[in-house]
């Protein structure tokens, strides 16, 4: 099963505005929100990546307006990395091999559930340093999405 993370941006209680639109209550009508610690996020399982980025693609007006991210975590690619929908939309579909994925990291520590300002990595994630946290999240990303400022 390949899971969908929607991070809600910190201005909109995400579920209250996927609850309160007859098209994303559609949209989201065959899935259960899933548990997750971290605050202000939704999480759903899929089959697939194909039905991951296909339900996004039905939430993407959603996720423009009021989300930070989107990010999939796939099994068959890794057990514990989420990869951006931009990485995931390129692993689907191009020729990219799910060990050709792992070159951009993008690691955020998580306090009191909160998201924290992320560190950018090449390869291996780094010991997350710049506040103190409870555990780290680390997401694969594409070069487009890597920062180095």
């Amino acid at each position: 099963m390949t899971r969908v993370r929607l991070i809600g941006s910190d201005e909109y209680d995400l579920k209250a505005e996927l609850r309160s639109s007859e098209t994303s209550r559609k949209a989201l009508s065959t899935y259960e929100f899933k548990y997750t610690p971290l605050n202000n996020v939704v999480e759903v399982e899929t089959s697939t990546i194909g039905a991951s980025l296909a339900l996004l693609n039905d939430l993407n007006w959603y996720v423009r307006r009021y989300c930070r991210a989107a990010e999939l975590l796939d099994p068959e690619v890794s057990e514990d990395e989420w990869l951006s929908r931009e990485l995931a939309r390129k692993l689907y579909e191009t020729d990219l091999q799910p060990e050709d994925t792992r070159e951009y990291l993008k690691v955020r520590g998580v306090s009191e559930g909160e998201l924290l300002e992320p560190l950018y990595a090449r390869e291996e994630p780094p010991e997350y340093d710049l506040a103190e946290s409870e555990f780290t999240v680390v997401t694969r990303i594409d070069e487009s999405e890597f920062r180095t400022d």
